[in-house]
Formats: C-alpha cells, structure tokens, sequence
C-alpha cells in the first residue's frame, strides 16, 4: 500500500510498501491492511502507526484529520 500523512504545510510522511496502519478514528481505533475496502473516516487525537513490509514502524500523533482509503492508496489530512 501507498501512504501519505499531509498537514497544512507539508508532507509529514511518504511511504510505500505499507503491510498495516493504525489510526486513531472517531468511533474507535482500527487498522487498514492491503486490499481494505475503500473508506473515508474522520479522525481523532491520537497516534498514527505505521508498519512497513520489512516489520519496520513509525508512528505520528495528530491532533484531528481525515482518513481516505481506496485502492490501496491512503492519504490522511491532519493539522
């Protein structure tokens, strides 16, 4: 999967090859994987984990965005 986190300023992260990431959403927290149904969701404080293919992880906390998801893609806007 293709990940980008963006904030008013600039790209906060750019990734590829994503196998999970776990968002902090408004009615609770939940997971993307590969082939995950398109969505859109709003989000909420709270951290951003990412993990890549090779079991590497980041995280980011963000203090509210929004969440698209489709074909693989996910773009979260946050401030």
């Amino acid at each position: 999967m293709q990940l980008e986190i963006i904030s008013p300023g600039k790209k906060i992260y750019t990734g590829e090859n994503i196998y999970l990431i776990q968002v902090p959403g408004t009615k609770g927290c939940f997971e993307i994987m590969k082939n995950h149904e398109s969505i859109i969701s709003t989000l909420e404080k709270g951290k951003v984990r990412i993990v890549n293919s090779q079991g590497e992880e980041n995280a980011f906390d963000i203090q509210s965005g929004i969440l698209e998801c489709s074909k693989n893609k996910i773009i979260i806007l946050t401030n």
